[in-house]
C-alpha cells in the first residue's frame, strides 16, 4: 500500500486523516515533525500533508527540509485562511499545492489523486534522465531496445578500424548520428569528420566538392580548393544518400577507394589520404546493382561492415526515452524548459507508426514545446492527426483531368506536395517515393519550361 506522513501538531486532525485514508495509504502521523523527517530519511514516501504552524516549528523551514532529504516527495499545504499568502509562497519554494482548514474531503482526496500522479512522473523524468546521462557519448544515439543494443554493440567494435562502413535503413531513423558515432568514438576522433549529402549536390559538382580542383580547371575556378576527401585527411567522410552518386562519380570514387590517392580536376599529380569511408543510404543497393544504377565491385568496397538501422516501429519501447531527450534537448535550444509529457500524450506517441522515424518524433516533440501553454506536454499539443482529427493537407485533393498527359500529372503531384512540405525538397521526395536528385530535376525541368 502506498505511503502517506501527516504532519500537524493537533492530534484530532493526525486521527481523523489517518482514519479518513487509511484504506487507501498506509498513513503516518506525526505531532512532532523532527520525527516526521526521521521516518521520510529511512522510507520512500510519495506525499506529505504538512501544516505550516506546528507548535514552536516553522512549517517553511520543515518543507525545505522535507525537499532535502526527499527532492521528489509532493508536499501538500494544510493552512488556516490566514495563512494563504503563505501557502502561497510555500508553493513557489517546492509545495504541490494547498487545502485551507476545516479540510474538505472530496477536494483532498482529488488532490492526493494528483499529487501521486505528479509524484509519478517526476519519478519517470528522473529514470529518463538517469539512461540520458549513460548515453551521453553515444552522439544523440538513444535506445535501450535489443536491436539498438545490437547497433551499439557493433559500433563499439568496429569504431577503431579502417574498414569501409555500409548504413543502411530508413530516412530518419540516424544514420548520420551512426557515422558520427564511429568516428568520435574512434581513434580517428581528434582529425576532422565530412559529411556529404551526395542527394543535395548536382552531379557536375558532385565530383569537384569530393575530389577538389586547380586553378583554371574550368570557368570561374580562379584558385585551387582542396576536395573533401583532402579535408578529412586522417579522418572520416561520411558520404550520406550513396545510392542517388552518378556512376560517373561512383567509378572515381572506386579508384580513390583502391588507390588511396585523389587526383584534383585539372591536376595530374595524386595526392595521397588516409580517410575512413562511412556511407548510408536508404535505398537497397543490390537492386541498384541489379538495375545497372549502381556498380557492384564499388558496393563490395563499401559494404565491408554493414550496420542496417531498425525503424521506430521496430523499437517502440526506446519511445519515452527518445521524448525526454528531445525534450530536454529542445527545451534548451528554444528557452523553454519542460518538465515533461503526460501519460495520455506518450500513450498517443507509442501508437503511432512514424513513417518518418525518429526525425518525425523530433519534428512532433518541437513542434508541442513550441505551441503548448503549459510544463507539461499535452495530447491537445500533439498533431491534429496523431490526436484522430483530420488534417487538411493529409485529406487534400489534387485534380485530374481527362485528357492530360502523364507529365501534366506528375507536375501537379509534385508541385502540391512541395507545397504540402513548405517547399521542403527532402520531405517532399520522401512523400512522393522519389530521389531528391530527381526531385531535383524534374523542378528544374519545370521552372525552365
Amino acid at each position: 500500500m502506498r505511503h502517506l506522513i501527516v504532519i500537524d501538531d493537533e492530534p484530532a486532525i493526525c486521527n481523523s486523516l489517518e482514519f479518513a485514508l487509511e484504506e487507501q495509504y498506509t498513513v503516518y502521523t506525526f505531532t512532532d515533525p523532527l520525527e516526521g523527517l526521521s521516518l521520510l530519511a529511512r522510507l520512500e514516501v510519495p506525499i506529505v500533508l504538512l501544516d505550516l504552524k506546528i507548535g514552536d516549528y516553522d512549517g517553511m523551514e520543515i518543507l525545505q527540509e522535507i525537499k532535502r532529504i526527499s527532492p521528489h516527495t509532493v508536499v501538500i499545504i494544510m493552512t488556516a485562511y490566514g495563512s494563504i499568502p503563505s501557502s502561497v509562497d510555500a508553493m513557489r519554494k517546492g509545495a504541490f499545492y494547498y487545502v485551507t482548514k476545516p479540510l474538505m474531503m472530496d477536494e483532498l482526496e482529488l488532490l492526493l489523486l494528483k499529487a501521486e500522479e505528479f509524484y509519478h512522473l517526476q519519478s519517470k523524468v528522473q529514470w529518463l534522465s538517469d539512461e540520458l546521462d549513460k548515453m551521453t557519448n553515444r552522439c544523440g544515439l538513444i535506445g535501450t531496445s535489443t536491436v539498438m543494443q545490437q547497433v551499439l554493440s557493433l559500433i563499439d567494435k568496429v569504431k577503431d578500424i579502417d574498414s569501409s562502413v555500409l548504413i543502411t535503413g530508413e530516412s530518419g531513423t540516424g544514420k548520420e548520428l551512426v557515422a558520427r558515432a564511429l568516428h568520435y568514438q574512434g581513434r580517428r576522433q581528434r582529425k576532422r569528420f565530412q559529411a556529404v549529402n551526395c542527394a543535395a549536390i548536382p552531379d557536375n559538382l558532385l565530383e569537384s566538392e569530393l575530389f577538389g580542383y586547380e586553378k583554371g580547371a574550368f570557368t570561374g575556378a580562379n584558385q585551387s580548393k582542396p576536395g573533401q576527401f583532402v579535408l578529412a585527411d586522417g579522418g572520416t567522410i561520411f558520404l550520406d544518400e550513396i545510392g542517388e552518386m552518378d556512376l560517373s562519380v561512383q567509378s572515381k570514387l572506386l579508384r580513390v577507394i583502391q588507390e588511396r590517392t585523389v587526383v584534383p580536376l585539372g591536376g595530374t599529380e595524386e595526392k595521397p589520404v588516409d580517410v575512413r569511408i562511412i556511407a548510408a543510404t536508404n535505398r537497397d543497393l543490390l537492386k541498384e546493382v541489379k538495375a545497372n544504377r549502381f556498380r557492384e565491385d564499388l558496393y563490395y568496397r563499401l559494404n565491408v561492415i554493414p550496420i542496417n538501422l531498425p525503424t521506430l516501429r521496430e523499437r517502440k519501447g526506446d519511445i519515452p526515452l527518445l521524448v525526454q531527450y528531445f525534450l530536454q534537448k529542445i527545451g534548451e535550444e528554444l528557452g523553454k524548459p519542460i518538465d515533461g509529457i503526460s501519460q495520455e500524450a506518450l500513450q498517443v506517441l507509442e501508437n503511432y507508426s512514424f513513417p518518418g522515424n525518429v526525425r518525425e518524433l523530433q519534428n512532433i516533440v518541437e513542434r508541442a514545446i513550441a505551441l503548448t501553454a503549459s510544463s507539461v506536454i499535452q495530447v491537445r499539443d500533439l498533431p491534429p492527426e496523431l490526436q484522430g482529427k483530420p488534417s487538411l493537407s493529409s485529406h487534400q485533393l489534387i485534380p485530374v483531368y481527362v485528357g492530360e498527359t502523364l507529365e501534366e500529372v506528375e507536375r501537379k503531384v509534385i508541385m502540391h506536395n512541395l507545397s504540402a512540405c513548405k517547399g521542403n525538397r527532402r520531405r517532399t521526395a520522401q512523400v512522393i517515393g522519389i530521389g531528391e536528385r530527381t526531385l531535383r530535376d524534374k523542378l528544374k525541368k519545370y521552372q525552365d519550361e
